[in-house]
């Protein structure tokens, strides 16, 4: 798996479920690599097609570049070939390129470039990010479209003409026009994926519009849940599709959306509701209180 090149890493990625495994942490909040491991090593038994190591479920934001590494590194060991691994590429450019620079080292399959740390930035601006890092590492990179660093179809076009190994496009927004620009222009020169967070809700009308895949946090806890729902959405089963909405997913959603931030912490608290190893999270998330808890596991048991 690790000789897999930037033109095959798209379709690899596009033809099943993806994951945003999160990471463990011991009591201090350091990073806890054999609970990692051990979850990952459970996760890649599974027919997923790809796992983002420390990416937005992972906590990515609350790690430093040296733990990334070290995460990319556990989850490329613990893989061992079997599922490729994405690697984070984070904050400024500078930084961006020294972590795909590091991912590449590491034994990764694949870049996520994740938006520009704090400040905004135009399309010009956004193009040259994506070169550099494009530009840094002979891996395939998957841009991540999301808040300061959403574009339109005419930004991802010059990203795609200046970036051979820019592979893949992983929508953030959830605006269905621009989604459909995108893939009117560009067809099959990138590979879409939906990464709205719980991607479940999104999943069936983005089919629509070019978009294969997406990822899928329900996977951590619930692996063979959300396979089976990835399966319904690629058959266009719509009552089986609906049918999960509502007897998990929307009910899932009602308690995620309490506080800002719950999208990660209520993926952690799912774990320990299906009895897997978990650990809290690191500042400026929260964990979900006690009685969320015992309301998350009531609703997990049904589906575990």
């Amino acid at each position: 798996m690790s000789s897999i090149s930037a033109g095959e890493l798209g379709a690899v990625l596009g033809r099943g479920l993806l994951s945003f495994p999160v990471t463990h942490f011991d009591e201090r909040l350091a990073f806890d690599e054999a609970a990692y491991r051990q979850h990952i090593g459970w996760l890649a038994e599974y027919d997923v097609a790809g796992l983002f190591a420390a990416g937005g479920t992972g906590e990515g934001f609350s790690l430093t570049s040296a733990e990334i590494d070290r995460v990319v590194r556990a989850a490329v060991a613990e893989t061992a070939g079997r599922v490729p691994v994405i690697a984070p590429a984070t904050a400024g450019t500078a930084v961006a390129v020294e972590q795909a620079r590091a991912a590449e080292v590491a034994g990764a399959q694949g870049i996520l470039l994740l938006p520009p740390y704090l400040t905004e930035a135009g399309p010009d601006g956004l193009v040259e990010h994506v070169a550099a890092v494009c530009a840094a590492t002979s891996l395939g990179v998957v841009f991540y479209s999301r808040a300061n660093a959403a574009c339109d179809e005419v930004t991802v076009a010059r990203m795609a003409d200046r970036c051979p190994n820019l592979i893949g496009f992983k929508d953030g927004v959830g605006n269905i026009e621009t989604m459909t620009r995108i893939y009117a222009r560009l067809g099959d020169r990138l590979t879409y994926i939906g990464g709205l967070p719980t991607a479940e809700t999104f999943a069936l009308p983005y089919t629509e519009m070019g978009v294969t895949t997406y990822s899928s946090a329900i996977f951590n806890f619930a692996p063979k849940f959300a396979l089976d729902f990835y399966q319904a959405v690629r058959a266009h089963d719509r009552e089986a599709v609906y049918a999960r909405l509502r007897s998990f997913v929307l009910p899932y959603l009602d308690i995620r959306d309490r506080r800002p931030g719950y999208a990660v912490s209520i993926v952690k608290a799912g774990l320990r509701a299906a009895g897997r190893p978990s650990s809290r999270v690191r500042p400026p998330l929260t964990d979900l209180t006690a009685d969320e808890l015992t309301e998350l596991t009531a609703l997990v048991t049904t589906i575990v």
